[in-house]
């Protein structure tokens, strides 16, 4: 039987996991809210998000990017009684957050750690889990996923725009998911075999490191100097509300499970290899091994 994988928001994770599974074979459908203005990858067919309805009828594997708001998860609100009615769908994906387990003043949380939103962003998301654990009869993975980044959207950008800040906050640390890690874990969920229920994935780089630290080691790729460091609490007041729920939680996010049961290994296991491979992307595949070279 053809594997037909219809994802619900081609943003920037989602065109990543569509081109990955194209790639492996799937038969591959995306929906935007505005197919005109987006092109498609190789291998995959965009349609409306208005007009998913037979696409949805097609699928054995769906997976939903979208974020809710304050009406909930925006596909289930539209799509539910369709998907619960879908004939060949087995396999449901949803792309969450670590948001979902709010602070824990520095400690681990793990993929069993329970549901700690403390932010109305983060309670809509452990609604939307809920919301789409609730059917029946088929695998249904939660994909919580720390800071995303990649090319086109990572601290290199800031650098050269001139906008990047050194926040200093002792002991506070952030977990980070390089684009290409989410695709490829995301399609070894698609292919594995897999039973009924739910399963929870953390979608998070073996190593939490300080903002600090990444902005200095973006800074000495690019040959330019760090911006001066600034305390968290001389730039807290000129923060806006989202980046003052950003700073206000920290917690470190445990992958053994995740990498056990999915057989992998990142290919960015901390935020050195990911900026390493954004910059042999952007500029030269050998820029790396030179700066390597040059601190000898």
């Amino acid at each position: 039987m053809t594997q037909t994988l219809l994802i619900f928001g081609l943003g920037y994770s989602g065109r990543a996991i569509a081109q990955a599974a194209a790639a492996a074979g799937f038969t591959v459908i995306a929906t935007s809210r505005n197919p005109e203005g987006q092109g498609a990858p190789p291998g995959v067919t965009i349609i409306p998000f208005d007009a998913a309805a037979p696409a949805i009828a097609a699928a054995t594997h769906i997976i939903a990017t979208a974020a809710p708001d304050e009406h909930g998860d925006p596909v289930l609100a539209r799509y539910a009684a369709q998907i619960t009615a879908a004939p060949n769908l087995r396999y449901i994906g949803y792309l969450s957050t670590t948001g979902v387990y709010g602070n824990a003043d520095g400690a681990w949380v793990d993929e069993d750690s329970p549901p700690n939103p403390q932010s109305p962003r983060a309670h809509r998301r452990v609604a939307a889990e809920a919301a789409w654990s609730n059917f029946p009869a088929k695998t249904i993975d939660i994909f919580r996923l720390a800071g995303i980044y990649g090319p086109g959207r990572s601290m290199f950008d800031d650098l050269r725009a001139g906008t990047a800040r050194r926040v200093v906050k002792p002991n506070h640390l952030f977990g980070r998911i390089h684009r290409d890690d989410i695709a490829q874990g995301v399609l070894q969920a698609l292919q594995r075999p897999a039973t009924q229920g739910v399963t929870i994935f953390n979608f998070s780089d073996d190593e939490p490191a300080a903002s600090t630290d990444v902005v200095v080691e973006a800074a000495r790729l690019l040959n330019l100097p760090p911006p001066e460091p600034i305390p968290y609490e001389q730039a807290a007041p000129k923060m806006s509300p989202m980046a003052l729920s950003f700073w206000s939680e920290n917690r470190r996010v445990a992958n053994e499970k995740t990498k056990a049961a999915l057989h992998l290994k990142w290919l960015y296991p901390t935020y050195r290899e990911g900026l390493c491979a954004i910059m042999k992307e952007e500029q030269d595949s050998s820029f790396c091994e030179q700066k390597e070279t040059k601190k000898l």
